[in-house]
């Protein structure tokens, strides 16, 4: 069974840091693309960071230079470091794993990430 866990979410002033992680299983986790996405309330779902199988890295131009995103295939885990945050990060952050023989698209439940003073 297929299953991604993100968890790390919470209320955090801004400026402040936090760190999602997204536990993977039920498949080949080092054969996936991985990517963070976001939505905030009444907005559409926006791509944030991709990690490639081969570890190359994209952001969307708001958090360059802000949030990191990382692997780590021994522990079928992908990672958000997010520094520096604003209230516009608030939102609901899922994450996604693409790829496989099929080009399998699966999504988390959504971990909340509050920015607010």
């Amino acid at each position: 069974q297929v299953q991604l866990v993100e968890s790390g979410g919470g209320l955090v002033q801004p400026g402040g840091s936090l760190r999602l992680s997204c536990a993977a299983s039920g498949f080949t986790f080092s054969g996936y693309t991985m990517t963070w996405y976001r939505q905030a309330p009444g907005k559409e779902r926006e791509l944030v960071a991709i990690v490639s199988t081969g570890g190359r890295t994209n952001y969307e131009d708001s958090v360059k230079g802000r949030f990191t995103i990382s692997r780590d295939n021994a522990k079928n885990t992908v990672y958000l470091q997010m520094n520096n945050l604003k209230p516009e990060d608030t939102a609901v952050y899922y994450c996604n794993a693409q790829g496989g023989l099929f080009n399998a698209d699966y999504w988390g439940q959504g971990t909340q990430v509050t920015v607010s003073s």
